[in-house]
């Protein structure tokens, strides 16, 4: 079996090593840490490899449990030896941001168990991450309605001004299935926190006070 040939960038250093293409991810991890001392820093697990794209929403993690040629990768290609951690800006209903540490690499479902897990909520799977509609944008659709009267008179319109605002049933809720990356949220994004699922009202414990003040504020705004 021909040897595929790769360059393997950590920081500022590139590398070009040899692997076998059906060297599994987690194996390619491990000969890269041994082999070049740049990589020899932290928790081994908190490193992966990335395919980059020069669109940064197709740029992939590689699963650790998949081999090399499961990937398609070509002689000469570039992949990212870094740490898959990354901090990720939650905003609480009750308007308090808190800054949660997240793997990049994981789908939105495996987030909001770390997420739900550091703030405090028990019931992770009744959460959900919503993407809110930036402030300048709301700007310019409040400040269209007041200029333009003759907007409410003219459906086709108000329609397409629907489409870009999220009423309590049409937010812009995120992909469970899908990275973070995958769905073009960026480092400097801030996502709402929210209750998407209402399993039971078993879930809710009483003696939770992050949990009630979170279930009252949001019971509250749907009034």
């Amino acid at each position: 079996m021909v040897a595929l040939s790769l360059k393997i960038s950590i920081g500022n250093v590139v590398k070009t090593m040899q692997f076998e293409p059906s060297t599994m991810v987690y194996d390619a991890c491990r000969i890269i840490r041994e082999r070049v001392p740049e990589a020899q820093m932290g928790q081994p697990s908190d490193f992966g490899l990335f395919l980059s794209d020069e669109d940064p929403k197709k740029g992939i993690w590689l699963e650790a449990g998949k081999a090399l040629d499961y990937y398609m990768l070509r002689n000469g290609d570039t992949m990212e030896y870094k740490k898959k951690q990354r901090p990720l800006k939650i905003r609480m209903l009750d308007g308090t941001v808190k800054t949660v540490m997240v793997d990049d690499s994981k789908t939105v479902t495996d987030m909001l168990m770390t997420i739900c897990a550091r703030i405090g909520i028990t019931n992770h799977d009744e959460y959900s991450l919503v993407r809110e509609m930036m402030e300048e944008k709301k700007e310019e659709i409040t400040g269209t309605l007041k200029k333009d009267k003759t907007l409410l008179r003219d459906e086709k319109k108000m329609e397409k001004l629907k489409q870009k605002l999220h009423t309590d049933d049409e937010l812009n809720w995120l992909d469970h299935g899908r990275t973070l990356r995958e769905q073009g949220i960026d480092d400097n994004e801030t996502l709402l926190l929210r209750r998407k699922f209402f399993y039971s009202d078993q879930n809710v414990d009483s003696r939770d006070p992050v949990q009630l003040n979170l279930l009252y504020v949001q019971a509250r705004d749907d009034i």
